[in-house]
């Protein structure tokens, strides 16, 4: 009787449990599947058809590459960098410098309109994320300790970016 309550017990946990959980094809808020939010959200699964392995695990998953080891920490033409994603241009060669974190900075995005900056607080801080406005995709992060003008550090990710040469 008392193995047959336990077994009753947890069984009923087990499909409360399963009640809870997000169900597939459900829409986080926010998220770059979320159109209402951004009008160019698209679903993962086209995300994963249009993205390297290493820009989807950056925009789509919100990683980061490695410092030091990506294809623009280090590069100085003069150019304008756009989204991997849509081909958007977001930042320019003009605004970008070097911080010494290896990873590419920029102190001012070309039209603030493009981007937003939403918190982010995962790895237990709280830090100031760089979406691509239209989309939701991961960027990066900006901080407060870049240079004049606009004291601001984009710091972003090289996979999460195309260089277009100036001519």
């Amino acid at each position: 009787m008392k193995t047959r309550n336990i077994f009753a017990i947890a069984l009923l946990l087990m499909s409360l449990s399963a009640c809870s959980q997000n169900k597939p094809g459900k829409i986080t808020p926010g998220s770059s599947e979320d159109v209402k939010t951004f009008p160019g959200a698209k679903p993962n699964s086209y995300w994963k058809t249009v993205l390297s392995p290493d820009a989807y695990y950056i925009m789509v998953n919100k990683g980061t590459e490695t410092p030091f080891r990506n294809p623009y920490w280090d590069n100085h033409k003069k150019g304008i960098y756009v989204s991997a994603a849509t081909g958007k241009p977001l930042f320019s060669s003009d605004t970008k410098f070097d911080s010494g974190t290896g990873w590419p900075s920029f102190y001012q995005p070309i039209n603030d309109k493009d981007i937003m900056i939403v918190e982010d607080d995962s790895y237990g801080e709280v830090r100031q994320e760089v979406l691509e406005r239209s989309t939701g995709l991961h960027l990066g992060h900006v901080f407060d300790d870049g240079p004049l003008p606009t004291g601001k550090r984009y710091c972003l990710d090289s996979y999460a970016l195309k260089f277009i040469p100036a001519k």
